[in-house]
């Protein structure tokens, strides 16, 4: 097994989709790694929890990341989230994702919840993404 694609899945999918035209029309360009001290913005992205598992074979290294994105929103409803997290994920599955180690054998929707916390509404959107070390 690699974990040690983790990192570079990690900074190109922070990438896409901080650098997504169609994500900052809805959120304003508040698209985080780690969430910032003091006050956030009604409307933000960021990247949320991982799952890994071995996939490697005797030709080798790999693995199945399930990465998260949550949106969250403090409006009363899930309209806004719910926009912000369709445009999240056209941009995930639209533009390739370009790793510092590794390649992306594919990128797909595995699943989504929406939910309410405290006042906030979040929707939570789950990526499965095969990984395999580059042999040369």
């Amino acid at each position: 097994m690699s974990y040690g694609m983790t990192a570079a899945l990690q900074m190109a999918i922070y990438n896409v989709l901080s650098g997504d035209g169609a994500l900052a029309a809805i959120v304003g360009g508040h698209v985080y790694d780690a969430l910032p001290p003091g006050p956030l913005p009604p409307l933000h992205v960021t990247l949320g929890p991982e799952k890994v598992r071995d996939r490697s074979d005797v030709s080798a290294g790999g693995a199945e990341h399930e990465i998260s994105v949550i949106v969250t929103s403090s409006a009363a409803g899930f309209h806004a989230a719910k926009e912000a997290a369709a445009a999240v994920s056209d941009a995930l599955l639209s533009t390739p994702l370009s790793l510092s180690r590794g390649r992306v054998a594919r990128l797909h929707f595995y699943r989504a919840k929406a939910r309410r916390k405290a006042a906030d509404r979040l929707v939570e959107v789950w990526f499965r993404a095969r990984l395999d070390e580059d042999t040369g």
